[in-house]
């Protein structure tokens, strides 16, 4: 069996992120990722629009009256269309209001996985951790991406997402520190010892909570907001343009609460484990990305004394891959 053959069958790792999915495969001693936007719109049925869709090799399918174009081509013909996409998740978990999202999920994941390459192929997927706004839904979310993945032939084991931060970025503290995953539906926080999940939780003030509050003051499109914040926002102070000033105050609104949990979180555990040395935070995730969020952040948490003592707090090197690349080298494992 040649070494392509072995890469071809080992485990993966699968972000099921509410902007994006991500899935992580190990290539010679390395890692490689393939993403979609986790995003749909939908055209009327017709089979002039069904024709020019397979012509231009549009990741689409037919459902009812309805074609729905999934995963990156949604976006833009969501611009051709000037219309906002539609998510099949929200806050982490699949969305009830939208009757097409478990048939989304299901297709965006097998394009990027496909069938496993032999029967029960390991694949470790990621769940949010429980929060305020978010408990029970989480159940039956892990369960219908779990039989998803039980239909395409792998076997499947979900790891909490800020866990799987841990796994990505820790190793160099023998994966003991705070992983912190900041997505579009939620950020989730994990304090882990030695790989030992100790404090996780959810916050549901994130990416899209920055987006639509910004929109809702602009009067501009959520899923413009989240491009333009994606492609050049700075977080660096206020401005004259109006788009920069409501992304960044609810971006600080965002860090506020982030860091008010992280506190409250960690103040109130009991029996937290004696830690000898201080230990890392780093910060993943696309809404950690634009420049200037680390020295807010920082900024932020040093206002106040912190009830953990912290040897660095950075961002990750490749953030919006991190919650994927955990959770392969936790299949890994």
């Amino acid at each position: 069996m040649t070494n392509q053959e072995l890469d071809y069958t080992q485990p993966l790792g699968l972000d099921v992120g509410t902007s994006r999915m991500v899935v992580a495969r190990a290539k010679d001693k390395k890692q490689s990722y393939d993403a979609q936007l986790n995003a749909f719109i939908t055209l009327p049925y017709s089979k002039l629009a069904e024709s020019l869709l397979q012509r231009e090799n549009v990741f689409h399918e037919v459902q009812g009256s309805d074609l729905v174009v999934a995963g990156n081509d949604a976006e833009r013909f969501a611009e051709v269309f000037h219309v906002e996409t539609r998510r099949p998740m929200v806050n982490g978990v699949l969305n009830p209001d939208e009757p097409h999202s478990l048939a989304v999920v299901r297709r965006l994941i097998a394009k990027l996985l496909g069938r496993a390459a032999v029967e029960g192929q390991k694949v470790f997927f990621s769940v949010p951790s429980p929060g305020e706004e978010i408990n029970g839904p989480i159940r039956y979310h892990e369960a219908s991406i779990r039989q998803i993945l039980a239909e395409l032939s792998y076997e499947p084991t979900p790891i909490e997402e800020g866990l799987a931060v841990v796994y990505g970025e820790l190793a160099a503290s023998n994966f003991s520190g705070v992983g912190v995953s900041c997505g579009s539906g939620l950020c989730n926080v994990c304090l882990a010892v030695l790989s030992v999940p100790v404090i996780t939780f959810s916050v549901a003030r994130a990416g899209d909570f920055i987006d639509s509050s910004a929109a809702q003051v602009t009067g501009d499109r959520a899923n413009r907001l989240r491009i333009a914040k994606e492609r050049s926002f700075q977080l660096n102070g206020f401005s004259t343009d109006r788009v920069h000033n409501a992304l960044t105050v609810y971006y600080q609104e965002a860090i506020a609460g982030l860091i008010g949990a992280l506190r409250a979180q960690i103040s109130s555990a009991q029996k937290l484990p004696k830690m000898e040395q201080s230990v890392p935070l780093v910060l993943s995730g696309g809404t950690a990305m634009p420049r200037g969020f680390l020295d807010h952040f920082t900024r932020i948490l040093h206002a106040e004394d912190f009830p953990l003592r912290l040897s660095e707090i950075r961002v990750s090197s490749d953030p919006l891959h991190s919650t994927a690349r955990g959770a392969l080298m936790a299949a890994l494992c």
